[in-house]
């Protein structure tokens, strides 16, 4: 019974999802005119409405920790990634407009892809190698000038609760390049939303942030290995009971 009740919850919450993008999508294109500012906010209503939806419909709610240590200045985000949750919560819940660098594909699917498209995100195609990383500072450098945070997952893909995947150093040899603070995030979101999961299950997902960290005496891999060892150690506070048999 309780399976069956997830399951209604959780087709009831597609549903839901699937109208509001059609419908958010196609109204996100009269703010095309707007300054880029209202238009990312307007855009970003979906991500706040999905959310809500989350929480009414799936018994999916979220705590901040260390919301203080976000910056007032240029940064570059690099999260965990276990779910599709985060990439729709971040976006309208940091303090600055973010910034994805993601693959370009994404923008070929009908009414989300177009929607990102309105926004400044970075889409890069993963066949063109080392110019692939120079388009993304190209464009970072302009975006993080503008005022926007950037953002990466550097596992690059979700990883299964209590999994770590191979963190790579593009985020942070952007940071290197352009001189610029990396925040770490660590979130538990794999345990309401899992990987390649239809059901949702409700729960109290934890958003952990930690202190920025500097690019200042690092190269691109040792900053990198500082963000991992902080983003892994507070899954293991954020997520006790996943890592304790380890």
């Amino acid at each position: 019974m309780r399976n069956f009740i997830l399951f209604l919850r959780s087709l009831t919450f597609m549903l839901v999802m699937v109208v509001a993008t059609i419908i958010w999508a196609s109204l996100c294109f009269f703010a095309a005119p707007l300054p880029y500012n209202k238009r990312f906010w307007f855009t970003s209503r979906w991500n706040v409405f999905i959310i809500w939806c989350l929480k009414v419909i799936c018994g999916i709610r979220y705590q901040f920790k260390g919301r203080e240590n976000l910056p007032d200045a240029p940064a570059i985000v690099l999260s965990k990634h276990q779910s599709a949750w985060e990439t729709i919560f971040l976006l309208p819940n940091l303090t600055r407009p973010l910034v994805y660098v993601f693959k370009k594909e994404i923008l070929y699917i009908p009414f989300f892809g177009w929607a990102m498209y309105l926004l400044r995100m970075i889409p890069i195609d993963r066949s063109q190698g080392k110019n692939a990383f120079k388009h993304v500072v190209e464009h970072g450098k302009r975006r993080l000038a503008d005022g926007q945070w950037i953002i990466m997952f550097p596992e690059g893909t979700r990883i299964p609760v209590g999994e770590k995947g191979k963190y790579k150093s593009g985020g942070t040899r952007l940071a290197v390049e352009t001189n610029t603070v990396v925040i770490p995030i660590a979130h538990n979101s794999g345990e309401c939303w899992p990987k390649n999961s239809f059901l949702k299950r409700p729960g109290v997902i934890t958003v952990s942030i930690g202190k920025p960290i500097a690019p200042d005496g690092h190269t691109a891999d040792s900053m990198m290995q500082e963000v991992e060892n902080w983003i892994e150690s507070e899954m293991r506070v954020i997520s006790p009971h996943v890592y304790s048999a380890g």
